[in-house]
Order: structure tokens, then sequence, then C-alpha cells
């Protein structure tokens, strides 16, 4: 589900489903959406601000996508040698994505990032973020935390494209601010690198921050926060 500066708001486009926030539902059907067309946030490529970051830095081993949508990020990060398996909850979107060109090792799974099997504890050496973070729900942040923290190896890293100041005032997507991003993230993610990208899609200018953290081998407990 890549998101861009256009709102999923309940006011209009098909799939939305409240205005009320729910920490057992995320209030957009992402699939209705999908399945009618209605995804302006799919731009039809990678995000700028990944691109970059992968003609220095290609990832290797095996590398999560949450939230691949059509799998633009899935692709570019799989032609630079990595085994990159995108999750998405439409199957829609997973569809369209599996009969793009095929590059390299790329895989996709329909799955619900707060309900991943239990054999994924530790299975993958990178988390590349881009819109799932400002996809869901705000009051899940934590859980989405919890979930990147129990698939990543001990040392993995993460990168992130944080949408911090989006032009739709009630999301989806949801801004977020360096505060935020710093209260839940620190300690068990050491930050390694932060800046604000060069490139980015049109509208989206100076309103992203990115980050590279790697994930500390004691990570603190999010059950009892």
């Amino acid at each position: 589900m890549n998101v861009n500066t256009n709102s999923a708001s309940p006011s209009g486009p098909p799939g939305s489903a409240s205005n009320l926030e729910s920490k057992q539902a995320d209030p957009v059907d992402w699939e209705a959406r999908y399945r009618v067309g209605d995804t302006p946030w799919d731009e039809g490529y990678a995000a700028p601000a990944l691109t970059t970051f992968l003609s220095k830095h290609p990832m290797q081993g095996e590398i999560l996508v949450p939230g691949c949508g059509t799998g633009h990020d899935v692709r570019a990060i799989a032609m630079l040698g990595g085994r990159v398996l995108g999750l998405d909850l439409s199957e829609t979107a997973l569809r369209m994505a599996r009969s793009a060109p095929h590059v390299a090792e790329e895989s996709y799974e329909q799955a619900n990032l707060f309900d991943l099997p239990a054999l994924w504890t530790g299975r993958f050496d990178w988390v590349v973020e881009h819109t799932c973070f400002c996809a869901i729900p705000p009051s899940r942040r934590r859980d989405y935390l919890q979930a990147i923290t129990r698939v990543l190896k001990p040392n993995g890293y993460y990168f992130g494209v944080f949408y911090i100041n989006p032009s739709a005032p009630q999301g989806p997507p949801h801004g977020t601010t360096r505060e935020e991003i710093s209260s839940l993230f620190d300690p068990g993610f050491e930050l390694l690198e932060e800046w604000t990208p060069d490139e980015a899609f049109e509208g989206r200018e100076g309103r992203e921050l990115c980050q590279l953290r790697r994930k500390g081998y004691e990570t603190i407990s999010l059950l009892d926060c």
C-alpha cells in the first residue's frame, strides 16, 4: 500500500470504511482500492529516495518490504542482488506485482504485518520502509515496531523513508515527526544516518526524512510498553 500525497479520506474514495481509527482494524480497505483502480499513490516506479540510496548501498541478504503494493520498490532492490519479499494486504496489488516482468530474486506474500508467522522471527537482514508506516493508523505504530523488531535479525538493518508532512490533513498518509520516530526506535535501533532526500515524487519534495538504523542484539521488549 504505497501512499503518496493523496488522501484515502473516508469522505469519498471507495474502500474507506470509517472515520474512526481502530487498533483492531485499518479503516481503509486497501483491497477495494486496488480492485477499482483507485490508487493515486502508485507512481509507477520505485521511491526516488530508495533508488538513490541503493545506488550507493546495494542491499544483500534477505529483505522484507512491508506494504509493497504493486512491487516497484521490491523490484528496485532485487535488481541489485537482494532476495526480496514484498508483503501486502491486497491480493489484487500482489497479483499485479507478480504479473510485472520478473526481476531476479523477488517474491510476494499476502499477509498482515501484525500477524506474521512465528517462523519469520529473526529471518530478515533488512526491512525497507517506504509507505507502510504512514498508511497504517498511527495508533498501531508501536505494534509496527514490535513486528519489524521480531522479523529482523540481530544487527539487521532498517531503511526508512518517512513521510513527515503530508498535504492530506486527515490521512492516510499520516504524518510523523523526528521526535516520534526517535521515541519509537530508540534505543533498540541505533541511528546510523539521517537525511532529507534531494529526490522525491512530485508533491513530496521536502516532506520526507530518511533514516538508516541497525537493530541491536538486545532490543527492548515492546510488550511492556
